[in-house]
């Protein structure tokens, strides 16, 4: 199952082959044998690269649940003598990976020595199985059930601008204001353009527009402090340059904060492996206090 996940993941036998120290050829061998045992085909060979047919995504799944499953219970007997080791893949958008995990993944290593990471930065959802993600930090409701989740913030959203931008356009003194203003939005995420206000009948949701999207929050946070528009954050991403007066908060007093949950989400069976516990275990640690 092993030699077989690593065939999926690398898209060659020649690769799998290098990193578990065998040959091509009895890599190939090992899946054959599979497929004559299951009796179905795992793999489509081509010239350029191995592609798994559906049976084969399905038995990779299955295969990486189970190894966890059993780096789990090895790891469990021998708790005792021995630390977490291993290769974690991690999947955060930018602005979390570069305000948040950046400053405390020092103290990480130096707790887990013999673990290593990799940091994949991405606004949009990734596919943890598709894409061989260990541990993806995502936002908001999980409404993916087939994914193990465990809550390590709590957040909630403010809108600012530049006190340059306000200086010239002015500011905004109640939510239909912000109809004249620029109004920076992140693309992908229809949701995040309608901004929630408390009024008498009820929340009402305004859309907002402006001359700029992108994919990506943590660029939207440089050009509002530049002073292009106005724009809503996850208070995480604006409270330091709301302290130092490089933002200003607006329509606090009307603006629905929305309060969501940060998770960070593994496929079932993976969450046991003891390098990602301990990874997750450490988010806890240092965010679990934060609101």
């Amino acid at each position: 199952m092993a030699a077989f996940v690593r065939i999926v993941e690398r898209g060659s036998f020649a690769a799998a082959a290098a990193d578990l120290g065998l040959s091509p050829s009895a890599m190939s061998k090992l899946v054959t044998r599979i497929e004559e045992r299951l009796g179905v085909r795992l793999l489509t060979r081509s010239t350029r690269k191995l592609t798994p047919t559906a049976e084969g995504d399905l038995f990779a799944r299955h295969s990486r649940e189970i190894l966890a499953s059993i780096e789990s219970a090895e790891a469990e007997v021998t708790a005792s003598s021995r630390v977490p080791r291993g290769h974690i893949h991690v999947s955060a958008g930018t602005a979390f990976a570069k305000r948040q995990l950046a400053p405390v993944l020092p103290l990480f290593f130096e707790q887990y020595p013999e673990i290593t990471v990799q940091l994949d930065l991405s606004d949009r959802q990734v596919d943890l199985v598709a894409e061989q993600v260990d541990v993806a930090i995502r936002s908001g409701v999980l409404a993916d059930s087939s994914l193990i989740g465990r809550k390590i913030l709590d957040a909630n959203r403010v809108i600012c601008a530049s006190p340059a931008y306000l200086k010239k356009h002015g500011t905004p003194t109640r939510p239909a204001d912000l109809l004249r203003h620029n109004c920076l939005t992140l693309r992908g995420f229809a949701a995040l353009a309608q901004w929630p206000f408390h009024t008498a009948e009820g929340i009402n949701r305004l859309a907002v527009s402006g001359t700029f999207t992108s994919d990506t929050a943590d660029l939207m946070l440089d050009l509002a402090i530049a002073g292009l528009g106005v724009a809503r954050f996850a208070n995480f991403m604006a409270e330091h340059a709301l302290k130092d007066g490089r933002l200003v908060s607006l329509l606090a007093d009307v603006h629905m904060a929305e309060p969501f949950p940060i998770h960070a989400v593994t496929v079932p069976g993976r969450h046991r492996a003891p390098r990602i516990k301990a990874f997750i275990d450490f988010l806890v640690e240092q965010f679990g206090d934060q609101r």
